[in-house]
């Protein structure tokens, strides 16, 4: 369109057409802690378990900074009824004198009602902290039902009381305290945010205070627990943790009696002189692995969780790696040491690493991962020649762990090398289906295809996948129900054809689970009833055709969501009826409407959204199909009788259980 064009028709636009209805009223300011109640997602994470036990950990991680700064010794952790809990510490305590800007207030009462107000955003009063976003204990204020603070300084105790983010009065003299000092904060999150029926969990609350403990050698944390909580759990209603061994003693409980490839950990503690900084570690390599995973890796800033891990522990992988390799040069294996990489060295390994530095950098206000540069330099720099002595110390724990690492080298090479001859072969000798959008990976290392139901939720999906590791074959309708259907018509037919083709395999005794071109197969239908059909139909065809995928653990079931439930910018999904009451009864009860969609199909879903509930490995929840030898007979009664060429035998099995099914309203 002209600029003449565009200036014609808004020069014909009535005063009533321009005058519409958003006008300067329209415009909403939030004050104070507001934007933290409207979006408490933007600041804890969301409003379910996992951020009502954040609150938690932000009133902790101050109480840990007075520790980190040598200013206190001990912190107590007490559960109470009706979901309080209570945090102390014995440090300075908050000061309670007139703020300089605020003068009608107190420092305590601008710390617990603004956001980014706080004592470490210089290095003057902490050198190192978790709390540099200094939102932490406003945030929790903010979240509140209640939340009250006791400070004792200068042998005085005041006490202040705040509900939902406000002071509800002014700053009290609580009389004389003598023999005490520190901060007490006991708050209730409030069920208005966080739903009537989520509480804490004492075993988690106590898992994450003893944590702390193992991060500071100096600090007692003391653990009390209402009898009324905790009766019929294993969480004791009082204990006491104190660990001057700090990450190594962690490791070692964390580790139990698994046998270890070297006779001792890898630990230790090293503080740059002439600079703020600090890293703790500790390593211990096991071929037992530790369950399903090949190792763990947990990781700490400031005393902080770095969930997610960051440059530390980028910084630990690099000295590891270079230190092994180093070694193996001047072992005489110089020619393998380049191709060992950091997976190969920490492998099966459980490794624990913590630093300690100045104004840290976090992605995300919850602090999951570090990114500050300066904390790689402190890891790598502080472990490199400590792990250069700890080798040359013990030369046969040295080759023992060198071995090991050569060895998952040498078959992590192999590996890689035949997965790609097998998928170059495979694609040569396949004539791929034209509507197949493959993925890029040149093996079939974590690589999956899903099954989706129809061209439109092929288009979704297509554009919704990791283009490099997940590939989209779209199937049209339902496809021949082969437990009833004889070999040439199953043969004959195109959808079975250009599942075969795509997956690379042959069906019947003749399936090799080592020609499959793709790690995992994943059957994406839409949640109604035609999408359950679908999903049973291929779940017949591989049960039936291709045992050896199932019994493999390659196949699985997508689980997109039927609803998407939202209010006050906080969303959720939920998978069925059942999951949306869920919903509804706990994280969306409580005042305000809540906007209900839902999806008719896949193909509906935005490709964001389908990525982000159904296809990404890091939000999604997959179901794998499995076979129970114990029950093999009744499953396959099961398949015979719900998908077999005797009808009045899927008959009988409907009226039988007629009273199990769900109304579905069509």
């Amino acid at each position: 369109m002209t600029s003449t064009a565009r200036k014609s028709l808004f020069d014909e636009m009535t005063e009533d057409e321009t005058d519409s209805n958003y006008s300067a009223k329209d415009i909403e300011v939030l004050e104070g802690l507001e934007p933290v109640r409207k979006r408490p997602g933007m600041y804890i994470g969301g409003t379910d378990a996992n951020a009502m036990h954040h609150l938690f950990a932000e009133v902790l991680d101050n109480c840990m900074d007075e520790v980190v700064a040598d200013f206190a010794d001990r912190i107590e952790v007490s559960l109470e009824p009706d979901n309080w809990l209570r945090v102390t510490d014995n440090g300075r305590g908050i000061p309670v004198d007139a703020h300089p800007k605020y003068k009608d207030k107190s420092a305590l009462e601008v710390i617990m009602t603004t956001l980014h107000a706080g004592g470490k955003f210089s290095s003057k009063v902490y050198q190192t902290s978790g709390g540099l976003h200094g939102v932490g204990v406003s945030v929790v204020n903010a979240l509140s039902t209640r939340l009250e603070v006791e400070v004792a300084r200068n042998r005085q105790l005041y006490g202040q009381a705040f509900s939902q983010g406000k002071a509800l009065g002014p700053l009290q003299k609580l009389g004389a305290a003598p023999n005490r000092r520190g901060t007490s904060v006991r708050f209730q999150p409030d069920p208005e945010i966080f739903g009537i029926k989520l509480k804490f969990s004492p075993k988690r609350i106590m898992q994450m205070a003893r944590s702390k403990a193992y991060l500071h050698r100096g600090v007692e944390i003391r653990w009390k627990c209402d009898p009324s909580i905790c009766e019929g759990t294993d969480v004791p209603p009082e204990a006491s943790f104190h660990f001057p061994g700090g990450l190594a003693d962690f490791l070692k409980e964390r580790m139990g009696k698994k046998n270890t490839i070297t006779g001792s950990m890898f630990s230790g503690r090293v503080e740059r002189e002439g600079k703020h900084g600090s890293v703790e570690w500790a390593i211990a390599w096991t071929p037992q692995g530790f369950g399903e995973a090949d190792g763990f890796m947990n990781s700490y800033c400031n005393t902080v969780p770095t969930i997610e891990g960051g440059t530390h522990v980028l910084g630990m992988r690099a000295a590891l790696t270079k230190g092994l390799r180093a070694f193996a040069e001047i072992s005489g294996h110089g020619k393998k040491a380049a191709m060992i990489t950091a997976d190969d060295v920490m492998g099966t390994s459980g490794a624990m690493i913590s630093v300690f530095i100045t104004e840290p950098e976090f992605q995300g206000q919850t602090k999951e991962k570090l990114a500050s540069a300066e904390a790689a330099r402190v890891a790598e720099g502080g472990m490199r020649d400590q792990f250069d002595h700890w080798l040359a110390a013990s030369p046969t724990d040295s080759a023992k762990l060198l071995e090991w690492v050569i060895g998952r080298a040498e078959d992590r090479v192999k590996r890689r090398k035949q997965k790609e001859v097998n998928r170059k072969s495979a694609t040569r000798k396949l004539r791929l289906p034209g509507k197949l959008a493959d993925c890029s990976n040149r093996s079939n290392e974590d690589t999956e295809i899903f099954l989706v139901e129809g061209d439109s939720a092929g288009g979704s999906a297509k554009q919704g996948r990791n283009r490099h590791t997940q590939a989209i074959l779209p199937l049209k309708g339902k496809i021949l129900n082969v437990a009833s259907a004889p070999k040439d018509k199953i043969l004959a037919n195109q959808e079975i054809k250009d599942l075969i083709q795509a997956l690379g395999v042959t069906i019947g005794p003749a399936f090799n689970v080592d020609d499959l071109r793709y790690e995992r197969v994943i059957i994406m239908t839409d949640a109604d009833v035609d999408g359950d059909h679908i999903a049973a139909l291929l779940m017949t065809f591989f049960y039936t055709c291709t045992p050896g995928l199932i019994e493999s653990g390659r196949l699985y079931l997508a689980l997109p969501p039927l609803y998407r439930l939202s209010r006050k910018g906080v969303s959720a999904y939920a998978r069925n009826d059942e999951h949306k009451q869920e919903l509804m009864a706990g994280q969306f009860s409580g005042p305000g409407k809540v906007e209900l969609s839902r999806f008719k199909g896949l193909g509906e879903m935005m490709p964001a959204q389908l990525k982000e509930t159904t296809m990404d490995p890091n939000s999604r929840t997959l179901a794998r199909i499995t076979i129970d030898a114990a029950t093999l007979p009744t499953t396959e009664a099961l398949v015979e009788t719900l998908m077999g060429k005797k009808p009045e035998l899927r008959f009988a099995f409907i009226q039988e259980h007629a009273a199990e099914s769900i109304d579905l309203d069509l």
